[in-house]
């Protein structure tokens, strides 16, 4: 009887870890179609880019300038170095404001000006629908590096460290060759 219940137990426990990382976004997987508005209301999918690879920031806004200098990198590897091709690559954030205790007038206001800084695209998850989708944290800052056939070919939560700037600019110029 002991053994039965330990057993039952366990599988129990099993499912539970199994089914706790199913929604979880990971390397090759297929990314999961979402719709998000900017602050003009306007509605973005991932096929508003077609054919580009998509460096996704997705990001509490008490965390917005977590991966400023990674950003910085990938943004001299464009505009400076120009080894990323400006036609085959879409980079964007998409705010959790969810995560926050920040009105959205604030939260539009800050993404504006991150906006004109890095020359892109802001869009606005209110319902935190990335976060239970893709299986993110709350309260943090994910880079994802999502190809032209969009599957996730990079994906990280928090700070990325500074030795992995260059790994990562590199999977996104081999990715916008292919």
């Amino acid at each position: 009887m002991k053994r039965l219940i330990l057993t039952f137990f366990f599988t129990i426990l099993a499912f539970g870890v199994l089914f706790s990382q199913a929604g979880k976004l990971k390397v090759g997987m297929k990314v999961p179609e979402w719709v998000f508005p900017d602050a003009d209301k306007k509605e973005f999918t991932m096929n508003s880019w077609p054919g580009k690879v998509l460096h996704i920031n997705y990001v509490d806004p008490d965390e917005s300038h977590l991966n400023d200098e990674f950003n910085d990198a990938v943004e001299k590897a464009i505009k400076i170095d120009k080894r990323i091709d400006i036609e085959n690559y879409m980079g964007f954030g998409i705010v959790d404001t969810k995560s926050t205790w920040k009105p959205n007038s604030l939260i539009r206001a800050m993404a504006g000006n991150r906006a004109k800084r890095y020359n892109t695209t802001v869009l606005f998850d209110f319902d935190g629908k990335l976060q239970s989708d893709w299986g993110l944290p709350k309260d943090s800052y994910t880079v994802a590096i999502v190809d032209k056939n969009r599957v996730c070919r990079y994906i990280h939560s928090g700070k990325i460290p500074a030795t992995e700037h260059e790994k990562i600019i590199r999977l996104i110029i081999e990715l916008t060759k292919e």
